[in-house]
C-alpha cells in the first residue's frame, strides 16, 4: 500500500508542479492537503509515510480520533469540513489550519479558544463562489463584514480564503469562480492588519486542482487521486 500511495503523492505532485509553472510560480507556492474523509487511521497514517505532511479532514469527530490514533507530531491536521461553535474546543487545538470559518459567531469562538490557548488560532474565511445558497459560506458583503470584525480578535489569525466551485461545471465555468476568488483576495488584501494577512487561496480538488492552481490557489484539497488502486485493494 505505502509504494501505491507514494507513487500516487509523486504523479499529484508532478501535476501541482506543472500548473505552478504554468501560472508562472513553482511547486513550493503550493501546499497539498491529502483528504483522508473516507479512510480509516491506517491508511491515513500511511498517506503520511507516503510523502503527506498536511491532512485533511471534514468532519471534526473523525479528526479528533485520528488525531489521537495517529500521533504524529510532524503531521499537519487541517479541517476542511463545516464547524460548529460547540466543536471548535476540540478541534482548534490539534488543527494547523481552518479552512471552513463561515460566520463571525464561529470567528468569535474560535477567537475564545485562542484566548484559553494563549495563541492565535490561524483560519481561512470561507467564501460562497458557486451561486449554491445551499452551501456554507460569506457572500460578499459578509467577507468584508467578517474581515473587519476580525481585527478586534486577536487570537484569530485570518491567513486567506477558502472556496469551492460548483459541481458539474465547464472547465470555462469553474475556471471563473476561481478566477472569481482570486480577485476577492486581492481586492481585499490591503486591508491586512496585525491578524489578517491573506496569503493563503484554498481551492481546487482531484477533479479541478489543476485549474485553480492556474487561477492562483496556494492550497490544493486533493483525495481520490491519491488513493487510486489503494481503496480497491
Amino acid at each position: 500500500m505505502i509504494e501505491k500511495l507514494r507513487s500516487n503523492v509523486g504523479l499529484v505532485r508532478e501535476r501541482i508542479a506543472a500548473s505552478a509553472k504554468r501560472s508562472g510560480r513553482s511547486a513550493d507556492d503550493v501546499t497539498l492537503v491529502a483528504v483522508t474523509k473516507y479512510v480509516d487511521s491506517v491508511v491515513t497514517e500511511a498517506l503520511f509515510q507516503a510523502g503527506c505532511e498536511d491532512l485533511g479532514e471534514n468532519r471534526p469527530q473523525v479528526l479528533w480520533d485520528k488525531a489521537d490514533a495517529i500521533g504524529q507530531p510532524d503531521l499537519k491536521w487541517h479541517l476542511i469540513g463545516h464547524l460548529q461553535r460547540n466543536k471548535v474546543a476540540r478541534t482548534a487545538p490539534i488543527t494547523s489550519l481552518i479552512h471552513s470559518v463561515d460566520s463571525n459567531r464561529l470567528l468569535n469562538s474560535i477567537n475564545s479558544v485562542g484566548v484559553d490557548l494563549g495563541r492565535p488560532i490561524h483560519v481561512l474565511l470561507e467564501a460562497k463562489i458557486s451561486g449554491d445558497e445551499a452551501k456554507h459560506g460569506y457572500d460578499e458583503p459578509g467577507l468584508a463584514d467578517a474581515l473587519e470584525y476580525a481585527t478586534s480578535l486577536k487570537n484569530v489569525h485570518v491567513s486567506g480564503l477558502m472556496g469551492m466551485a460548483g459541481l458539474g461545471l465547464e472547465e470555462s465555468e469553474t475556471r471563473q469562480q476561481f478566477a472569481h476568488l482570486r480577485e476577492l483576495k486581492e481586492k481585499y488584501a490591503s486591508q491586512s492588519s496585525a491578524n489578517i494577512e491573506l496569503k493563503e487561496l484554498s481551492m481546487g480538488m482531484s477533479n479541478d486542482f489543476e485549474w485553480a492552481i492556474e487561477e492562483g490557489a496556494t492550497i490544493v484539497r486533493v483525495g481520490s487521486l491519491l488513493l487510486e488502486g489503494v481503496l480497491s485493494n
